[in-house]
């Protein structure tokens, strides 16, 4: 590390630790081990923990306000009475100045505002932490808006970012929970999103991806981006001016329906959640637009996430089984979306998700929350040391996000309605008949691969035993049923295999008659008709097991 940026940080570390003990969160730094370099102040009168902390991230800015608000959207490893001030955080900052907006401007593009805009706006229409935007137009008449990065913000995040990856390296050596819950890879995935943020680049690729993306929902509107004049600190896109959804007293008076916003905006987020596997993660009411005619525009894809079509699949189960109140379809869905630990109480996960079921068990549909399931969600993780992918942090913000914003504007509105057929249909799609035979049929090289490492895997383990070094403790009570289950995979594996062989000799068979044109009768018999009828009854009693296990 270099002298200026080792100074940076230790002039950044001083400012965090004095804000830290003003605001009364001595203490923490004492836990942390920073009470060996840095002084403190006396304790302000007591205020609640999740206060405290509202008001250090607000005042150390933009780096910390964004990490509260991914925090916020994660009950499984914060307590709700921080989740509620964190929801709080406020990313308001001042503008800076016109002079710092067109230098910036200037050195990014290559030439001077007045050469390359017929006019440019000196107030902003708004600031962030990261960047404000400016209203312009072009030479050919163009109205755009142009994001223009806040000065020195990349040193400033960059240098915070070490910081907190150093105090999640010390948290981990310090707190069991830090390290169980693996706080370094979230910092990581955190550190991950802003610099992405920080790259206008990949705001504007997201931005045309987006546009394709979408192109089929005909009520979505996304800007266009003008590449000649964007760049990694400047992104110029088209101006839409719009009614921001929270102003609901402009929507009525420009009489746009209220509820079709709240079912177009719905529809549109479990579109790219569910269908596209790529969505927007904060789709606050600032970011989102309404115009008159009942479209809708989507502003600002600094913040996106992407979903594999694993994930998307087990999201979708658990909708499902939430909406029919199936307890092993909503662990199974927790199984596959988590990594549930070896020691978990299955009775008690069991009792938990029961209870979560029966919260919802006789409410009307259109009453459920999908923010609020995957909330109780995060919570029965935290329970039972469950980590749930980071990929599902981003997701979980953007539901309830989203969820705020259409039940503000339409209270009678179910986003319930929206997701279970999406849901459904990720559900249904891989029950189908060719993908059950496609998965199977990928499945067979791995088999065989485990068959073939079987010996090299007996022959070490039965030297191990010959040399005492194996010691074995049973704990399971249910030892002798995953016996039994595991024995009945292990027939249904080789089942499958010769149903495979067979289907290759019947399909050779029949390819040969074809071409060679003799009678399929043999011994007055019709072979290939019988062969085929059994192969189906075989496949008919094999799709049959596999709907019974409820592992499909």
């Amino acid at each position: 590390m270099g002298v200026s940026k080792r100074i940076r940080q230790m002039k950044r570390y001083r400012k965090i630790t004095s804000i830290l003990a003003r605001n009364g969160i001595g203490f923490f730094s004492n836990k942390m081990g920073l009470e060996e370099k840095f002084f403190f102040h006396k304790e302000h009168p007591p205020k609640s923990t999740g206060r405290r902390i509202r008001l250090v991230f607000e005042e150390l800015g933009t780096t910390f306000i964004k990490l509260g608000q991914i925090a916020s959207t994660r009950p499984d490893l914060i307590p709700p009475e921080i989740i509620n001030e964190l929801k709080e955080l406020q990313d308001q900052v001042p503008p800076f100045t016109y002079g710092e907006a067109v230098r910036i401007l200037e050195e990014e593009l290559g030439d001077s505002v007045d050469h390359l805009f017929k006019h440019f706006s000196e107030t902003p229409l708004a600031a962030a932490s990261i960047g404000q935007v400016h209203k312009a137009i072009l030479k050919d008449g163009t109205n755009v808006a142009v994001k223009i990065q806040r000065p020195n913000i990349h040193a400033i995040i960059e240098t915070d970012l070490e910081i907190i990856a150093d105090l999640a390296r010390i948290a981990e050596n310090t707190w069991a929970w830090a390290k169980q819950y693996g706080l370094r890879e979230i910092v990581d995935e955190l550190a991950k999103g802003l610099l992405i943020e920080l790259n206008y680049g990949i705001e504007a690729r997201n931005m045309e991806r987006f546009l394709e993306q979408n192109r089929s929902l005909g009520y979505v509107i996304i800007p266009s981006v003008y590449w000649d004049y964007s760049t990694k600190k400047v992104l110029t896109m088209d101006y839409i001016e719009g009614i921001k959804l929270s102003d609901h007293k402009r929507l009525d008076e420009a009489g746009i329906d209220r509820e079709l916003l709240a079912e177009r905006l719905a529809y549109t987020i479990f579109y790219q959640i569910l269908e596209v596997g790529h969505f927007h993660a904060d789709p606050h009411p600032g970011n989102v637009l309404a115009l008159q005619d009942g479209r809708i525009v989507l502003l600002d894809f600094g913040m996106v996430g992407q979903l594999s079509s694993y994930t998307k699949k087990n999201f979708a189960s658990f909708v499902v089984a939430l909406r029919n109140k199936s307890t092993k379809g909503i662990i199974r869905a927790i199984s596959d979306l988590g990594m549930i630990p070896e020691n978990v109480d299955i009775k008690k996960l069991t009792a938990d998700v029961e209870e979560m079921r029966d919260k919802y068990y006789d409410i009307p549909l259109q009453d459920v929350s999908v923010g609020e399931a995957i909330n109780d969600l995060f919570i029965i993780a935290f329970r039972h040391n469950i980590r749930i992918p980071s990929e599902l942090t981003l997701l979980g913000k953007s539901l309830m996000t989203m969820e705020g914003v259409v039940v503000a504007l339409d209270p009678t509105f179910s986003v319930f309605d929206v997701a279970e057929p999406f849901g459904r249909k990720l559900f249904l799609d891989k029950l189908k008949p060719w993908k059950i035979v496609k998965n199977i049929v990928e499945e067979i090289p791995e088999y065989f691969a485990s068959l073939k490492d079987i010996p090299l895997t007996a022959k070490q383990f039965m030297g191990i035993l010959r040399k005492g070094k194996v010691e074995v403790e049973f704990t399971s009570p249910q030892l002798d049923l995953l016996i039994k289950k595991i024995d009945r995979f292990s027939n249904q594996i080789a089942f499958s295999i010769v149903l495979l062989a067979l289907s290759i000799v019947m399909v050779g068979l029949i390819i040969g008659v074809a071409m060679s044109g003799v009678q399929t009768i043999l011994w007055k018999f019709p072979i290939i008709e019988i062969g085929f009828s059994i192969a189906m009854l075989m496949v008919a009693w094999l799709i049959y097991s596999i709907f019974r296990s409820g592992r499909f």
